[in-house]
């Protein structure tokens, strides 16, 4: 799977492109600059058929909207966070973008241990509440998009309506527990590795036995 990343938005989250098959792909997040993700799925002549988010904080849908009108493609969120697609409030746009909101109303909703094929692709869905009531991440063969959930060397914050330190905990126990390394693909800055992360980061290192 040849993944390709571009920062969309005010916020600059990552948008990964993954290719799913012949000119075929899917996006995980998009935070704004739409025009941005066409003119490379052109270029690259890919088709996107599929938009999967992690959560549905404004810096990593806003862009959604757009996107679909050119290429008529599937949106996918967890339930918990399905209202924050039509809502300035809940998906922080108005307490924190500059830019006008762009609202998503036709969408699927997802669930925990969900599978989303596309081309030769299965992407598995863990529900990993805490940065949201509806943060998920996305497991494809060794790669985990981990959204707001797990950066590199921290987390996402818990403080924003929704947000819940003690779902968090929960929520990293279960990528700890994870058998195996995996890429981990972030939804800001660096990228890092499962393993990395066990033994570096503070909130995961708690988990040891």
């Amino acid at each position: 799977m040849k993944i390709h990343t571009l920062q969309l938005g005010e916020l600059r989250a990552n948008c990964f492109v993954a290719e799913t098959g012949a000119g075929q792909c899917i996006a995980v997040d998009v935070g704004g600059n739409a025009r941005l993700l066409y003119e490379f799925l052109s270029m690259k002549k890919l088709k996107l058929n599929k938009i999967l988010l992690t959560h549905g904080h404004y810096d990593h849908m806003n862009g959604v909207s757009e996107i679909v009108e050119k290429t008529g493609s599937e949106v996918y969120i967890h339930e918990n966070d399905a209202p924050m697609l039509t809502s300035s409030v809940l998906s922080l746009s108005d307490l924190i973008s500059w830019s006008d909101f762009c609202p998503v109303s036709d969408y699927k909703i997802i669930h925990d241990g969900d599978i989303i094929s596309d081309g030769d692709c299965n992407f598995k869905v863990m529900h990993t509440p805490g940065h949201s009531m509806g943060s998920v991440c996305y497991i494809c063969e060794d790669v985990i998009f981990s959204g707001d959930t797990l950066f590199c060397c921290s987390i996402g914050r818990t403080t924003y309506d929704g947000g819940n330190p003690e779902m968090m905990v929960q929520s990293l126990e279960k990528l700890y527990n994870l058998e195996g390394n995996y890429k981990v693909l972030t939804g800001h800055g660096d990228n890092t590795e499962l393993e990395y992360e066990r033994n570096s980061n503070p909130y995961l290192r708690r988990f040891r036995k």
